[in-house]
């Protein structure tokens, strides 16, 4: 199982393919936002990924992040845990001056048809 570091909660064992927003809000217990319910429209559930940033991304995520001038975060709705990973939670309901985090988001990624691309390589 994937073991995720979230900054100032601790390491937590996640469940294989599960996604990051459910992973910091069940496991880590992070009053973690996801204001669209989980569907890369709101980009409410940014994290900062500090190590073992994913190679891939969803085309929703790749577009919502571009429309929004948005670099260096990635949306926790649109990542799988498939590998140990170090985040930052940046988008936390605590501080918001929201009521809730939003609906929770479905197990599976949406919107779906999910579609991936790879990132470029660092180098």
């Amino acid at each position: 199982m994937p073991i995720i570091t979230v900054e100032g909660y601790g390491e937590f064992e996640v469940p294989e393919g599960k996604r990051l927003v459910l992973a910091l809000t069940d496991e880590a217990g992070v009053d973690q936002l996801h204001a669209c319910g989980g569907n890369a429209r709101c980009t409410t559930c940014r994290v900062e990924i500090l190590d073992g940033e994913p190679t891939r991304m969803t085309v929703a995520e790749r577009d919502c992040l571009a429309s929004r001038e948005l670099a260096g975060v990635r949306l926790s709705c649109q990542l799988e845990c498939h590998q140990d990973m170090t985040v930052r939670a940046i988008s936390r309901i605590e501080g918001s001056g929201r009521e809730d985090g939003g609906s929770r988001p479905e197990d599976q990624i949406q919107p779906q048809p999910v579609e991936w691309v790879e990132l470029p390589a660092e180098g």
